[in-house]
């Protein structure tokens, strides 16, 4: 985020299913659900909302590509979510290469996609930014090289974002598993084992005492 994620800054939120706040929210009405999101950040005087990670959560009852009955109803969040204004400039953690430029469109999807390709410590991972602004999709092509801490990409508005309060979905993945463009972000508990070994914590790259 150009700064570090600290306490000073930063708010942790719960999207759980024990928020009971969260259970008063039309969480189908985008406006109230991003108004329910920035009034935290705004009562507490902070730039950013933070959490997600393995979170298993009652927010995608808002989302028919979500709500599969039964077993393989998908609510745990496989990636961190940055939750901050619209416009909010976000930068590349570490040098590596575009893998894909995508716009997933559609209620509730990721909207504006970038997937970057790194070599970290002799193993190959890749790095997913969704919600993001349309127009950040024009200046990047696949191959393209990118430094750490070059601007990348900025917070997209809705509803060219998928139709969500302004956030960063930020994922990691060890193997694109032939997925290009798009990556799960949500998985079912019975695929959690399987996904949560593909997709290690993204605070490995934050690194925010918020987040542990």
């Amino acid at each position: 985020m150009g700064e570090e994620l600290t306490e000073s800054n930063s708010l942790k939120l719960d999207f759980t299913p024990s928020n009971e706040a969260l259970s008063k929210v039309d969480l189908t009405d985008t406006s109230v659900f991003d108004d329910f999101v920035f009034d935290q950040l705004k009562a507490a005087n902070k730039k950013y909302g933070l959490g997600g990670y393995l979170e298993k959560r009652a927010i995608y009852q808002r989302a028919p590509m979500f709500a599969t009955m039964g077993e393989n109803f998908r609510n745990i969040h496989l990636g961190v979510d940055i939750w901050a204004e619209a416009g909010t400039e976000i930068f590349s953690p570490m040098d590596g290469e575009v893998y894909s430029i995508q716009d997933n469109q559609g209620f509730a999807d990721y909207g504006p996609t970038i997937i970057l390709k790194h070599d970290w410590e002799g193993k190959e991972i890749y790095s997913l930014y969704g919600h993001l602004s349309r127009e950040d999709l024009k200046f990047l092509e696949k191959g393209q090289q990118v430094i750490s801490g070059e601007l990348l990409c900025h917070m997209g508005p809705y509803p060219e974002n998928g139709d969500w309060p302004p956030h960063l979905h930020f994922q990691l993945m060890w193997d694109m598993e032939g997925n290009v463009g798009d990556y799960p972000g949500v998985c079912s508990e019975k695929e959690k084992e399987h996904f949560s070994k593909n997709c290690p914590d993204p605070n490995l790259f934050l690194k925010s005492k918020v987040l542990d």
